[in-house]
C-alpha cells in the first residue's frame, strides 16, 4: 500500500482570484504599514503630479511611499533589490500586486521627493504621540559614524594635492612637448594637410585628473578662508567684551588661512569626511546624530560633516524641541544626558538656559581636580569649577541613576538599525541627502516602535 500525500500540482490555475489579506496573518507588519500611509499627508509629492499632465501614468504616490517605508523597515535599502522582493516576497507582493516597478523608478522616486520623504518624519512623531509613546521628561543625544558612499582611498590631503599638483604640471608638458615633435615628424611624413590635433589619451586622462586636484585645493582653501574668518571675528567678539568691562585684549597671533597640510577633500564625495570609527581605524564618513526618549522613539535626527560632537548639543536640542511642537507635544524636556564627546562649558550653559537639566560625562578629571562628591549627597561645595560640579553631579545617587538610564534608551537604537536592519552605509552622496535617508532610517524605527506598541497592547 503507498503512501498518501497531500494534493499537489504547481501547474494548477487558480480557480478563484485570490486575495492578498489572505497571503499573510491578518497582524502582519505590511498591512499596518498600509493603514498608516492612508493616514499621512502626502500632498507635498502628489503636487509635483498634479501640475504635469503629459507622459505616461505615474504609480500612486502611496504606493511608493509605502514601499520605501516597508522596505527600510525590513532592511532592504537598494532599488534594485526592493525591485527583486517586489518579484519574489509576498508582503511585497501586497502592496504592488502586479504591477512591480522598475529599481530605476524607485530610485529616482527617492532622489526626487527625498525633502517630502523627510518631511514625513514629524507626521510619524504625532502618531507615536498619539499612542502615547512620546514623554520627554528625559531624553538621551548620542552619535555614531556611518559609512559615506565613498572610499577613504579616493581622499588628497591638502599637503600632496600641491606636491601632485606639481608632478602633473610637469608630466602633462612633456606629453605636449613630445606631442608637438611628433605632430612636426608626421607632418614632414604625410603633410601638413593630415589631422594631428586629437588629444593623446594619456595627456587627457592627466589633465582631467589635474582638474580635479586644482578643484579640490580650491576648496579646501575657501574653506580654509571662512574659518579664519570667523575665527577672527570671534576674536574680535571677545576682545570687544574686554574692552567694555576695562580690560586689555591680550596679543595674539594673526589668525592663518591656510589650509592645515593634513586637510582631506574627498574626490567621490566632497561632503563626507574622514572620521574614526569604532573598530580603532578611519573610514570616510558622515556623523550620524538622534535625540531620544525612553520609550526609545527618536524625536530629533541629524547629519554633520563634523567627527566632534560638541557643537551638536545646541542644534539636536532646537531640532528636538521644534519637531515636539509641530506634533503636538505639550510636555517639554526637562533633562538631557550625553557621553564625555559632548561636554563643554558653553553646552551645560546652553542647557540650563533652556531650562533643561543637563547630565553630560565630563572628561576624566585632571589630577588637581576634584568631584567633591560626599556619601551623603550634601550641598554643593563653593569655589567649584564647571566641569567640576558636573563631575560631582554625575556622581550623586539621583545621577548615577538619571545617567544610566541612557544605556536603555539610546544605545539599544544604533544597535537595531545598524545590526538588527543592516544599515551601515549611506547609498546618497552629499550631506543633504545623507540627512534625509538618515531621517528616513529614523522614521521607519519610530514605525517599528509604534508597530510593536499595537501588537503588544493587542496581546
Amino acid at each position: 500500500m503507498s503512501k498518501t500525500y497531500r494534493p499537489w500540482n504547481p501547474d494548477q490555475d487558480w480557480l478563484l482570484p485570490p486575495s492578498p489579506r489572505e497571503w499573510l496573518p491578518e497582524g502582519d507588519l505590511v498591512y499596518f504599514m498600509l493603514d498608516v500611509v492612508k493616514t499621512l499627508d502626502l500632498s507635498e509629492i502628489t503636487r509635483r503630479y498634479e501640475q504635469e499632465d503629459r507622459g505616461f501614468p505615474p504609480y500612486h504616490p502611496r504606493l511608493m511611499v509605502t514601499l520605501l517605508l516597508y522596505s527600510y523597515c525590513m532592511g532592504a535599502y537598494s532599488s534594485r533589490r526592493i525591485q527583486k522582493l517586489c518579484e519574489r516576497d509576498a508582503a511585497y507582493r501586497v502592496i504592488v500586486g502586479n504591477d512591480v516597478p522598475n529599481f530605476r523608478t524607485i530610485s529616482d522616486f527617492r532622489k526626487d521627493h527625498l525633502p517630502a520623504l523627510q518631511g514625513l518624519f514629524v507626521q510619524v512623531l504625532m502618531l507615536c504621540r498619539q499612542a502615547g509613546l512620546v514623554t520627554v521628561g528625559l531624553v538621551s543625544l548620542d552619535g555614531t559614524k556611518v559609512k559615506a558612499n565613498a572610499s577613504r582611498h579616493k581622499a588628497m590631503s591638502y599637503e600632496y594635492m600641491q606636491k601632485e599638483e606639481e608632478r602633473l604640471r610637469k608630466e602633462i608638458a612633456e606629453l605636449l612637448s613630445k606631442a608637438e615633435s611628433t605632430d612636426a615628424a608626421e607632418d614632414d611624413l604625410h603633410g601638413r594637410e593630415a589631422r594631428g590635433d586629437e588629444l593623446p589619451a594619456e595627456l587627457a586622462r592627466r589633465e582631467t585628473r589635474l582638474a580635479k586636484i586644482q578643484e579640490a585645493r580650491k576648496a579646501l582653501e575657501e574653506q580654509a578662508l571662512a574659518a579664519a574668518q570667523a575665527e577672527t571675528a570671534r576674536r574680535q567678539s571677545e576682545d570687544d567684551a574686554r574692552r567694555a568691562v576695562g580690560e586689555t585684549p591680550r596679543p595674539r597671533k594673526p589668525v592663518d588661512a591656510t589650509p592645515e597640510p593634513k586637510a582631506q577633500r574627498n574626490f567621490t564625495d566632497p561632503e563626507s569626511k574622514i572620521m574614526k570609527v569604532s573598530n580603532k581605524g578611519f573610514d570616510q564618513c558622515g556623523n550620524a546624530q538622534i535625540v531620544c526618549n525612553e520609550e526609545q522613539i527618536i524625536v530629533a535626527a541629524d547629519v554633520t560633516d563634523q567627527a566632534n560632537d560638541k557643537r551638536q548639543v545646541q542644534p539636536m536640542v532646537a531640532q528636538a524641541q521644534e519637531n515636539l511642537a509641530e506634533a503636538g507635544v505639550e510636555e517639554k524636556i526637562a533633562a538631557l544626558d550625553a557621553d564625555t564627546g559632548y561636554y563643554s562649558e558653553e553646552n551645560v550653559s546652553y542647557a540650563e538656559g533652556q531650562n533643561i537639566d543637563p547630565y553630560i560625562a565630563t572628561q576624566r578629571l585632571k589630577h588637581h581636580e576634584k568631584a567633591h562628591c560626599d556619601p551623603g549627597d550634601g550641598p554643593v561645595p563653593e569655589g567649584l569649577t564647571p566641569k567640576e560640579r558636573m563631575a560631582r553631579k554625575l556622581r550623586t545617587k539621583q545621577g548615577r541613576e538619571t545617567y544610566a538610564r541612557r544605556k536603555g534608551m539610546i544605545e539599544p537604537i544604533f544597535g537595531q538599525i545598524k545590526q538588527g536592519r543592516g544599515f551601515r552605509q549611506f547609498l546618497l552622496r552629499g550631506l543633504a541627502k545623507m540627512r534625509g535617508e538618515w531621517r528616513l532610517i529614523c522614521l521607519t524605527h519610530n514605525l517599528l516602535k509604534l508597530f510593536g506598541a499595537q501588537v503588544q497592547a493587542a496581546a
